[in-house]
């Protein structure tokens, strides 16, 4: 008997023919860890038991509301059933009376002909013998695989984001959008000078409708988002978002509001639904085109088409316009704001236009944020809109904000971003692809987030201006009057390019701090904002995070810090109790002394050494924002113009 020194011994025997035979006894301290060998017969069902049955992508649990539809008692095979009818209607063309055959899953794993869900009808054409693969509220990790696989352009970062390409058009398209100019709402949109609003006909509408459905039910395989918007419970939106790119699903799944298996369940019909066939262009001859790029919003038929762009910001910001539309009509006020509570509940709403600080100033560590960028103001209180965050990555750096750096991780859409090869480090440094590099992530991946994200009224609205012209206050409070003002106007100042050493600031309005996405006239959101103001006792304020002691390349900017300061005064009700004086041409008051801010700063003429040169750039900011305002000066609030002279009082006099 011989040993191999490890606790097993080797007895050998002699077998008939003459070799050696081993037996093996093995020692106690060896573990048999032999298990079972699987019950399966071949490959592919090993591989399908990897697969538990799927469920629906979730917003965590404890920050859904409970629906209050209660769930219907059909089996799962007539509740899937029920589903796809529902996506089938969605993709029916308007020239045949049913839509096309649909089936759920991925094409690729078909080994057999599915079962019809829409019968064919064969007198139209042979496009209704085929199916259409519906994939479903598919969760990131199937949406990541469908990019991987599929799309070209689609890589994994080195934290895990989903790195994508929108293809040739990085940003929103503002003037290939338009909006049916129909019955039911023609007389509540705004339309005309100043506004977003570009009309086109209904017949128009049904043109690039046909040509999107026709396109999507082309491919071999669709996605079909079903989501909410508006975490109010009272108030939310179902929507459906048919799309041709998981990019596209993955980027609205973060971006919406993701409901539970049991949501999922009664979904049925949405409210509003999405065409995004954005790889295909529009035809140029159709009536009201004016590229190959169409972004289609119709009220009555309550959809969406998407032609000639794959950015994926279009979705977003076409769901935003629609609560635009859709809140107000409801008495609830719809915003393009920033959102957080302290831990008294006290609730700030952040206005800023790009470069203000909104973002910076919106995101606290000692606050919770309730959202970035869209919210409603109901009877109820505060409520985001959205699921996700939809955040700049141009220059981002884990120091300056730390709390975005961190939620690029899985489950984020980075989109146009340039990476390292091998490693696939993010350089946000680049450009090559487009200075928009953004990052799209589910608000849970911010870590004092509040869930659910609704709230209480707010307390405190703050205006953020940056002004590069160097004449306002760093912070002043405003009359119910002066806040619809300046909410109007929307005022900031970009700081033009230097040639041979000149620089000039530029002034930039843009009504209710987002111009681009507003459906009704900007004094009725004005109205509504200082309404609810009144009722609730919340108080306004004006604060300038731009330039003091002179303009733009003579001045130097407020100093974040002591912004912050004036930021957590107006937060803990110290700056209420403070003494003000008026200033001169805006008539804003701003008070004598804030904790930890130099009082020579407060008022602005004080840090300048050329008296004469501040009075003269006074007075031009204050005549552009009287030229700004002519567009609305003759426009009649509920049919008189005595809330329009109120609000044109409230702005700068230069006599």
């Amino acid at each position: 008997m011989a040993s191999n020194g490890n606790g097993t011994d080797f007895e050998f025997n002699t077998k008939p023919d003459g070799l050696p035979k081993i037996n093996t006894k093995t020692a106690e301290m060896c573990k048999d860890d032999t298990a079972p060998t699987v019950k399966v017969s071949n490959i592919e069902e090993l591989h399908a038991l990897q697969r538990k049955k799927a469920s629906a992508p979730t917003t965590p649990r404890n920050a859904t509301p409970k629906s209050s539809t209660p769930r219907s008692n059909l089996s799962e095979e007539e509740r899937q059933k029920q589903q796809m009818q529902s996506v089938s209607a969605s993709l029916a063309s308007l020239t045949r009376e049913s839509g096309p055959q649909v089936v759920k899953g991925d094409p690729a794993r078909k080994r057999s002909p599915p079962k019809s869900v829409v019968a064919p009808r064969l007198d139209i054409s042979d496009s209704a013998l085929k199916f259409t693969h519906v994939l479903y509220n598919l969760s990131p990790s199937e949406l990541y695989e469908q990019a991987i696989k599929f799309e070209k352009g689609s890589f994994i970062t080195s934290t895990g984001a989903l790195a994508t390409l929108s293809g040739a058009k990085t940003g929103r398209s503002p003037k290939d959008k338009r909006v049916v100019k129909e019955e039911t709402s023609k007389d509540d949109l705004w339309w005309g000078k100043g506004s977003p609003n570009i009309e086109m006909d209904e017949e128009t509408f049904l043109v690039n409708r046909e040509r999107a459905v026709d396109y999507l039910n082309s491919l071999e395989k669709v996605f079909v988002n079903d989501q909410f918007l508006n975490w109010d419970p009272e108030n939310r939106i179902k929507v459906r978002i048919i799309s041709a790119r998981a990019y596209h699903s993955l980027f609205m799944h973060n971006m919406c509001i993701r409901p539970t298996p049991e949501e999922l369940e009664d979904f049925g019909t949405p409210d509003f639904t999405i065409y995004n066939a954005g790889q295909f262009p529009c035809n140029r001859y159709t009536h009201y085109m004016s590229s190959s790029t169409s972004i289609d919003l119709n009220l009555k038929r309550k959809e969406m088409v998407i032609l000639g762009t794959q950015y994926a910001g279009e979705m977003k910001k076409g769901l935003f316009s629609l609560m635009h539309y859709l809140m107000p009509k409801r008495g609830i006020l719809s915003l393009h704001s920033g959102c957080n509570m302290g831990k008294a509940g006290d609730v700030a709403l952040f206005f800023g236009l790009s470069g203000t600080g909104k973002t910076t100033l919106s995101t606290d560590p000692n606050r919770q944020l309730i959202g970035d960028d869209e919210h409603c103001w109901s009877n109820n209180g505060v409520s985001n809109i959205e699921g996700g965050c939809y955040a700049k990555c141009i220059d981002l750096a884990k120091d300056k904000e730390p709390e975005i750096w961190n939620a690029i991780k899985f489950g984020t859409v980075l989109e146009n971003v340039v990476f390292e090869e091998h490693y696939r480090d993010v350089d946000y440094t680049d450009k090559s692809v487009t200075e928009n590099t953004r990052a799209a992530y589910p608000i849970e991946y911010i870590p004092n987030v509040r869930l659910p994200c609704v709230g209480p009224h707010p307390k405190n609205i703050i205006l953020l201006s940056c002004d590069a012209f160097g004449v306002l206050p760093p912070v002043s409070k405003l009359t119910h009057s002066q806040t619809m003002y300046h909410f109007i106007s929307g005022y900031t100042a970009l700081v033009a390019g230097t040639v041979e050493g000149v620089k000039e600031p530029t002034a930039t309005f843009s009504a209710c701090f987002g111009a681009a996405f507003i459906m009704l006239h900007p004094t009725k959101y004005a109205a509504m904002l200082a309404e609810k103001m009144q009722q609730h006792g919340a108080t306004a304020w004006l604060v300038n995070t731009g330039w003091t002691g002179g303009s733009y390349g003579v001045g130097t900017r407020m100093k974040l810090a002591h912004t912050r300061k004036i930021i957590n005064a107006i937060h803990d009700g110290s700056l209420l109790e403070a003494e003000y004086v008026q200033t001169p041409i805006f008539n804003l008051a701003v008070p004598t002394e804030v904790n930890g801010v130099p009082s020579e700063t407060l008022q602005p003429q004080n840090a300048w050494s050329d008296k004469k040169q501040y009075n003269d750039t006074l007075k031009k900011l204050g005549g552009l924002f009287q030229k700004n305002f002519e567009v609305y000066a003759d426009y009649k609030v509920g049919g008189d113009s005595n809330l329009t002279e109120k609000i044109l009082a409230a702005g700068p006099r230069l006599e």
